[in-house]
């Protein structure tokens, strides 16, 4: 009878954890359903293209299209109109001379999947199309006309590439003219010098900006924001990181204005798209919602008297690509944009994760397989906590060798559980045991697990990494699942049950590995402990694969281990039980 109990209550508590564990997972660890696809980065689709400029900010002309315009298919928008190419190393796209427009950029780098010719991801898309986001620079004026979204500048060139600078320019009828001179550096950073000069009889007034427009929130699984990883308006704003903006609080109609930046813009999980005015540059910013389902982050500088016959000159810097690790710190470190390197939203334990992250990219680059770089990664955290861990099987080993007091002891006074748990203590005591010692390898491991989470979900130099066999996308789970026979019934397993090769081998050998372990004397914990690895496996199956194979990893390396001390200490395997 106290055997079924015993499995009643071990069943009970591993379903709670299960069940409770999926609800967790989605809020603590999330995994996209497809999460080897990036469908598109640019907004999602709608009807109209982006909105204005705030209230309470100079008026940014260049940011609207006209009303009712014509929705194109992106390659249809690239056709029309005159364009001045954009060719880097990293990046390639154009600049619309209508309203002098960064409204094309796809990373010629990165591919949306990992599927075989699989079309270059898109960042930017032109203003009349279903997914609208681009960025742009102008002026806004008082009392003599500026350029706005519907001037045709003229340029000077026709590509604009790492040594080839292009030149923008654009005069009205009263004697002002306007120039914006473009240069690209071989990454992702485009510099706007921002030139307005007075040829009329009479001061005017003018303060130029920066702004990105974003149409619509962004559908693909990967671009959904969770509580480890912020996607949406963000930048470095009043002297902060700034995480706290979300699409839905744009969407409720809130606004928000700073009066510094740093820089702001937009980030999706591996990519980001931000304006950066010059370094300790004075300017006010705002992060708003100008119209329904169109968003807009703009910095802009104080109205500024221009004298006859002189000018006035900005400079902006535009950010356009992915969020790459080293990038983003040299931009940071050399070129003074600061916190740039947390547009990777690395949380609370940056500390930890960024030294985890320059190891395994290390690793990498030695070996040239991220899968292996996980593995050696594993050996060498097992390596520097192999101290600690003797501890734990020291501490295992001596609970083994006093099993048969502790059960004389439960079976003494088990009618009377607080003298058991008295004498339990004593017994530790005399026997200088800590029950708790075999948990600090445990607790350890959860800030690495977490840091190594953090560093494959969103580091891009992580994403579409393959290792062996059928695992080409470390960053995602395991896409073969035995419920769907391996993929030849066309289903996707819900994640609960979405149980691979790489999640039966992590339950195995924590199964070995928990066999090896001294056997708890409370009944009810034998049973949870005998559960608890094909639990995991269920818990664990959902994650990347690039996390169970440094679990799996460390499974094998903990068995190694204990069999080496068993060898060593064989008295310890041959002590009794009763």
């Amino acid at each position: 009878m106290d055997d079924k109990r015993n499995w009643i209550t071990a069943i009970l508590l591993s379903a709670a954890i299960l069940l409770g564990w999926n609800f967790v997972s989605q809020k603590f660890f999330p995994t996209p359903k497809k999460p080897d696809v990036t469908t598109t980065v640019a907004g999602a689709p709608s009807a109209t293209p982006a909105g204005t400029a705030p209230s309470g900010i100079p008026a940014a002309p260049g940011a609207t299209a006209p009303a009712g315009q014509t929705i194109l298919p992106v390659e249809a928008a690239l056709a029309s109109g005159s364009r001045v190419a954009i060719e880097t190393p990293a990046l390639s796209g154009s600049i619309n001379l209508v309203g002098a427009r960064i409204d094309d950029i796809t990373l010629t780098k990165y591919r949306q999947t990992i599927k075989k010719n699989a079309p270059p991801v898109r960042l930017f898309a032109p203003g009349n199309t279903k997914a609208a986001y681009f960025a742009s620079v102008g002026w806004a004026a008082q009392g003599f006309e500026a350029p706005g979204p519907n001037t045709v500048w003229t340029a000077t060139g026709t590509r604009l590439t790492p040594t080839t600078p292009v030149v923008l320019s654009w005069a009205n009828a009263t004697g002002q003219s306007f120039r914006i001179e473009y240069s690209i550096d071989a990454h992702y950073l485009i510099t706007a010098k921002q030139t307005i000069t007075n040829a009329g009889t009479a001061p005017v007034n003018a303060s130029s900006f920066a702004l990105i427009d974003r149409l619509g929130k962004p559908t693909d699984p990967h671009e959904q924001t969770s509580w480890t990883n912020h996607i949406g308006p963000t930048g470095m704003v009043d002297g902060k990181s700034e995480f706290g903006v979300d699409y839905k609080n744009l969407d409720n109609g809130e606004t928000f204005k700073y009066g510094s930046a740093g820089w702001l813009g937009f980030t999706d999980k591996y990519w980001l798209a931000a304006i950066i005015p010059a370094k300790g540059e004075r300017v006010t910013a705002s992060i708003t919602a100008p119209a329904a389902d169109k968003y807009q982050t703009l910095f802009a500088r104080p109205y500024t008297a221009v004298a006859p016959g002189k000018q006035i000159t900005t400079n902006s810097r535009i950010f356009a690509g992915a969020k790459e690790v080293s990038i983003l710190s040299d931009y940071q470190d050399n070129l003074g944009i600061p916190r740039l390197s947390n547009a990777i939203d690395w949380g609370w334990f940056e500390f930890f994760e960024k030294p985890i992250f320059k190891l395994l990219d290390w690793l990498f680059n030695q070996v040239g397989n991220f899968g292996v770089a996980i593995m050696l990664l594993t050996v060498i955290i097992r390596a520097l906590m192999f101290p600690i861990a003797n501890r734990q099987f020291h501490s295992m080993a001596q609970m083994r060798l006093v099993q048969p007091k502790m059960k004389a002891l439960q079976e003494r006074y088990k009618d009377d559980k607080p003298r058991q748990q008295q004498e339990l203590m004593k017994l530790y005591k005399d026997e200088k045991i800590n029950p708790l010692a075999g948990c600090l390898p445990i607790v350890i491991q959860i800030p690495i697990f977490y840091a190594l989470y953090k560093v494959l979900m969103l580091t891009i130099e992580m994403r579409h990494q393959p290792f062996a066999l059928w695992i080409r996308d470390l960053s995602a789970p395991d896409p073969l699942h035995f419920l769907n026979l391996f993929g030849l019934l066309n289903f996707t397993p819900p994640s609960l049950l979405a149980i691979g090769p790489l999640a039966l081998v992590l339950g195995i050998t924590m199964f070995l590995q928990f066999r090896l372990n001294p056997q708890a004397t409370d009944p009810v914990q034998q049973q949870v402990f005998k559960i608890m690895p094909w639990m995991f496996m269920f818990i664990m199956a959902p994650f990347a694969a690039g996390l169970l194979l440094y679990w799996i990893t460390n499974n094998c390396l903990s068995i190694a281990q204990q069999q080496f001390m068993y060898r060593k200490f064989p008295q310890l395997r041959a002590a009794p039980t009763k």
